[in-house]
């Protein structure tokens, strides 16, 4: 379904980021007595489906939860079947997302992963390094806290060798240590499912971010819940922690 971006939304009030928090794969796979591959699957075609239109409307930067840290705790048969799609998306796709002038970049911690996802996640992102239309950053094997975790030693070890004075840590600096530097902080959040929590996602670089609940499951969502929440956003006043006026 592709929905026409709302005349009330001037291009100005788009979000230069958007993040997403993709949730629901498993339990809309349960109601509709399928394994839970079969609603990764559906969530992989949702993923096509997002980054085509954040390309249509204009948003630069998309940011995805597409794999947590705790999700290794999950069964491994549930496991290898992800990393098996994982394989199997950036074999087919990056190609096309290339010719679309989508760049890739994944976030998160690589060691764990197996040697050939990490070596398809390198070409990924050297192929598609220079395009500009927009950025999809991918969360996998990604922790918020674990990524607090390693700016805090890349920053530590700068001080121990020399590097960096404690004077000039501030915020912008210890921004620049995170796995997501180079990266503005996403505006607008939205999660699907209905759950309402950020579950250890972006936790330094949400701190002014609109949240947005949808209520759908993340294989049901499609430009029409995109450019809802879109519109929820435009209706924001974001105060960055000044008052109302």
């Amino acid at each position: 379904m592709t929905a026409r971006l709302p005349d009330a939304l001037a291009e100005t009030t788009l979000p230069v980021h958007v993040a997403i928090i993709m949730d629901g794969n498993r339990r809309w796979a349960r109601r509709h007595g399928k394994p839970p591959i079969y609603g990764h699957r559906q969530g992989a075609e949702a993923v096509r489906r997002t980054v085509d239109a954040c390309a249509r409307l204009g948003i630069r930067y998309l940011t995805l939860y597409a794999f947590s840290a705790e999700n290794w705790r999950r069964p491994v048969e549930e496991v290898g079947e992800l990393m098996n799609l994982l394989r199997y998306y950036l074999r087919r796709e990056i190609d096309n997302l290339h010719d679309k002038d989508v760049a890739i970049r994944v976030i998160g911690e690589r060691r764990g992963l197996d040697p050939d996802i990490v070596e398809l996640i390198a070409r990924a992102e050297r192929l598609t390094a220079r395009n500009r239309r927009l950025k999809v950053v991918v969360a996998l094997n990604y922790g918020g806290r674990q990524e607090i975790l390693r700016a805090v030693r890349r920053i530590a070890e700068a001080v121990r060798s020399g590097r960096l004075d404690p004077v000039d840590i501030d915020e912008q600096r210890f921004s620049r240590a995170l796995d997501t530097a180079g990266i503005p902080d996403p505006d607008l959040l939205i999660r699907t499912s209905g759950e309402q929590r950020i579950s250890n996602f972006l936790l330094w670089q949400l701190a002014y971010t609109e949240l947005v609940f949808v209520p759908v499951a993340w294989p049901e969502f499609d430009e029409t819940h995109l450019v809802d929440a879109l519109v929820e956003y435009s209706r924001r006043e974001r105060r960055y922690g000044a008052s109302a006026g």
